[in-house]
């Protein structure tokens, strides 16, 4: 008997045959939609119409990876692919599975196909974690169509799976399940008498059914647990299920914050924005969510103090001040208390003036620096403190500006080769648009 093997159905049915209810499964498993009747969300994707559910109907299924947040279908949806067509479906884990069992697939997709005519998909969960060598080895055999691969990724699959398997799989994107869909999908579990709670004469109120719900964060699987969970503290006969013991059975809620996943980067891409933006609530709500998770302090700080000077820069010189005492004292006091002054870092940045003036400016003349023949130094700006630099030329017709009224004085400093480049063009807003006047009078012509 194949131990990989899974039977094929196509009828909508269970994919088990055994029996409907599976008590020694946790409820989540048991709970399983088996098909698109009883599957809740991903419209997107699966939809009455859409490409891939039409496809799965048809029985014309192609390679593709699922990718999305923990708990929104992507397990569920290989598997109703494995009831609802015809198909041999094998299962692997990219953890526990290796180069030889991937081989073995390939030699029984090699039967089915020659004694069967069936084709033969490879469920593959955690796709990201197979290296580039376990990747390589798919390659052929989703290209001339004897693997039907479909895998299975939390993790952003542009950064994690080989470009060339790319480009033979369609990605899926699957999205957190709203709160309400999530109260959909207990209210089915706690109604269904065969895989169910339905047996066990359970009270839920509707408050508590969301109050779950938005624990989970779009996990369904999550969700289910915490219900499981609450049911289980109850005698035989039922009773009520209430908050309390749902924040017992939870006790701290799980981040969902991997500080090497996709999640991480996108946590940070909307700190960082939201202090670019203004918006001190949203920059305070993304520095909570990676405090919260264990974030390195030092990686937030930094953070900050880049925000300070490309965001800020001279509309504010005072952010910079704020974002590097911040930093020290951020790492001298150390956790719980490092939350404030992050705290103050953050909402003083995103409340200041805005301006990237300064780091455009510096990047402008890189460009210039790196890609054109820029001239050499000025003499009159060359060094000029040594014996003979004046028999050389350098120095000798250097005027010095605070011999000058306002302390300045026109003259080239720039080689002749980028006369009247501009690099920093400072803005209007905040204390830059002192700078700028200022600038304005000293080099009228050139503004």
């Amino acid at each position: 008997m194949d131990l990989f093997a899974m039977p094929v159905d196509k009828s909508n049915a269970d994919l088990s045959k055994e029996g409907a209810a599976r008590p020694f499964e946790p409820l989540a498993q048991r709970m399983r939609p088996r098909n698109f009747q009883e599957f809740i969300g991903q419209q997107e994707a699966v939809g009455s119409g859409r490409f891939l559910r039409q496809m799965i109907e048809r029985d014309q299924i192609s390679s593709m990876i699922f990718y999305g947040p923990p708990g929104t279908g992507k397990t569920t949806l290989a598997q109703m692919i494995a009831g609802m067509t015809g198909s041999a479906f094998r299962k692997l884990n990219a953890v526990a599975s290796g180069i030889q069992d991937i081989r073995g697939i390939v030699k029984e997709a090699d039967e089915q196909r020659k004694y069967y005519q069936k084709r033969t998909i490879v469920f593959i969960d955690e796709i990201h974690r197979f290296n580039k060598s376990q990747q390589d080895v798919l390659l052929p055999y989703v290209e001339d169509g004897r693997l039907i691969l479909i895998g299975a990724t939390t993790e952003n699959p542009f950064f994690e799976v080989n470009h060339a398997l790319l480009s033979r799989v369609r990605i899926v994107r699957l999205y957190q399940l709203s709160d309400g869909q999530l109260v959909r999908i207990l209210r089915q579990a706690l109604s269904d008498e065969q895989r169910g709670l339905g047996g066990q004469s359970l009270t839920v109120a509707e408050d508590v059914l969301l109050g779950i719900a938005q624990l989970a964060g779009g996990d369904a699987r999550m969700a289910l647990n915490i219900l499981e969970g609450a049911a289980s503290m109850l005698p035989p006969n039922g009773g009520i299920i209430t908050m309390e013991m749902v924040q017992e059975i939870l006790g701290q809620r799980v981040q969902r914050y991997d500080k090497k996943g996709d999640n991480h980067y996108d946590t940070v891409s909307a700190f960082i924005k939201s202090m670019r933006g203004s918006d001190p609530d949203a920059a305070l709500h993304y520095l909570a969510r990676m405090l919260a998770a264990g974030e390195d302090v030092k990686f937030i700080a930094r953070r900050i103090v880049i925000c300070a000077s490309e965001d800020v820069g001279n509309a504010d010189p005072m952010a910079l001040v704020v974002a590097m005492n911040a930093a020290q004292a951020a790492q001298f006091v150390g956790m719980p208390e490092a939350r404030i002054i992050l705290g103050q870092a953050v909402t003083y940045i995103a409340s200041a003036p805005k301006s990237n003036a300064a780091y455009m400016g510096i990047d402008a003349a890189l460009q210039d620096v790196r890609s054109k023949n820029c001239g050499a130094v000025p003499m009159h700006l060359r060094d000029a403190h040594y014996k003979g630099a004046a028999k050389l030329g350098h120095g000798t017709e250097y005027i010095y500006p605070h011999s000058y009224p306002e302390h300045f004085t026109k003259q080239q400093y720039l080689p002749k080769e980028l006369a009247g480049a501009r690099y920093y063009e400072p803005t209007a807003n905040g204390a830059e648009k002192h700078l700028g006047e200022y600038l304005h009078r000293c080099w009228s012509e050139r503004f």
